[in-house]
This record gives C-alpha cells, structure tokens and sequence, in this order.
C-alpha cells in the first residue's frame, strides 16, 4: 500500500488578457521587459497593474491598511532637517516600522522609512514630511501585502499589560 502524496499548494490561478495598444507603447514595453531582462511581457505587465491597484487602494479607501517605503532626499543642513524628520516619525510612531539613514554627495541625505498603516495616515505623513524645510524629494511607495503583526500588545491579558 503506498503512502498518500504530500499535499502540494495550490500554484496561482491565471487569466489571459488580450490588449491592443499603439505601436511606439508596445515597442517600448518590450524595451522595458529586455533591459530588466524578464522572461515575459506578463511579468512586467503584472508588476505595473499591482502598482496601480495599491495606489488606487490609497486614494479610494483610506482606511485601508498598506504597507511601503517613503524614500526621501534632503539637504544636511547641520542636522536640523534630520531633527525635525525624526520629530515627525515619532508623531506616526505606530506607522514607522523602521529607517535607513545615508550620506549622499554635496551635503546630502537618502533616508527610507519603513511604514505600514491607513492609506489617510501614511498620506498625513508625508505631508508632514514634504513640509519640512531642506526635503527636497520624497515619495511613497505601497502595497497591499501587508506585514505579519510584530507584537499583539491588546492580546495580552490585563495583569501582564500592566507589568
């Protein structure tokens, strides 16, 4: 008697698409998907449609949970931008999960910040971050993947919280 086969996942369900579009955009997609060197225009064309969907996500339901990087660039400044940029993530302390501080050229930083929270509050953020005087870049990148929660801080029972 032979044992049962492990149970294997289940691979992704796909659906085709057949789209017409103008001949110079077509040329320049396949530019697209040989010079990051994809194995197929799907590929490509999927990672563009989830970019979409996760900004359309942003700006249609902004209580919906996201996660994604703000990545900015500032000028050094004596260390009074990177001051007033730390102020501000502790503000949205629940939605910086974490940052990366650089040194560019000519007296300037990259910082990337780790978020993950309503698209209302990410949004809020980064006008706050824009707002700051030396910012010179800034831009937020999501998805709709989220993070495993990292601490069930309300799950715990009142005696523990309060230790």
């Amino acid at each position: 008697m032979s044992s049962p086969e492990p149970s294997r996942p289940e691979p992704a369900r796909l659906a085709r698409l057949s789209m017409s579009l103008p001949a110079e955009l077509f040329r320049q997609l396949d530019m697209m998907v040989e010079e990051r060197g994809l194995p197929s225009r799907s590929q490509l064309i999927a990672e563009l449609i989830r970019h979409a969907l996760a900004e359309h996500e942003a700006l249609t339901r902004p209580d919906e949970t996201l996660a994604g990087t703000i990545t900015i660039v500032y000028a050094g400044g004596a260390g009074r931008v990177r001051q007033q940029l730390a102020e501000t993530q502790v503000d949205y302390l629940k939605e910086v999960i974490s940052s990366q501080h650089v040194f560019l050229e000519e007296d300037q930083s990259l910082e990337v910040l780790l978020v993950q929270g309503p698209a209302v509050r990410l949004k809020q953020l980064c006008d706050a971050l824009r707002a700051i005087r030396g910012v010179q870049q800034l831009q937020l990148v999501t998805t709709t993947a989220l993070l495993p929660p990292l601490h069930e801080q309300d799950a715990l029972p009142a005696k523990e919280a309060a230790e």
